[in-house]
């Protein structure tokens, strides 16, 4: 397991090494451009940035309503299941069957 977790970290740091290098390349200023004559000028790498991490902020908001959807129905599913297991051990268990003799 020890192997996994060194090539996972070793992964991530050369993503990390590969981002900063096009960040550093991409410095130059950018002019946005709105309406009614409204700009903004920033980095280049600042504007990707920020339009990366509202993209997924936007998705993770998207995800939200399904997974709290889901967590309601197992929540309700996992009640519904100790109440049928709570039934089930209060039910009188069967007496157990006489031991008969083998005819041969």
């Amino acid at each position: 397991m020890g192997i996994v977790r060194v090539l996972s970290w070793l992964i991530w740091a050369a993503l990390f090494v590969v981002l900063f290098l096009v960040g550093i390349k991409n410095a130059d200023p950018v002019t946005l451009k709105f309406f009614f004559n409204l700009e903004w000028s920033m980095p280049l790498i600042l504007l990707l940035l920020i339009t990366f991490a509202g993209g997924a902020i936007l998705g993770l908001i998207a995800c939200l309503p399904p997974l709290v959807r889901q967590r309601r129905e197992i929540g309700g599913l996992k009640k519904e299941m100790s109440v049928r297991t709570l039934e089930q051990s209060r039910e009188p268990t069967p007496p157990p069957a006489p031991d008969l003799p083998m005819i041969p």
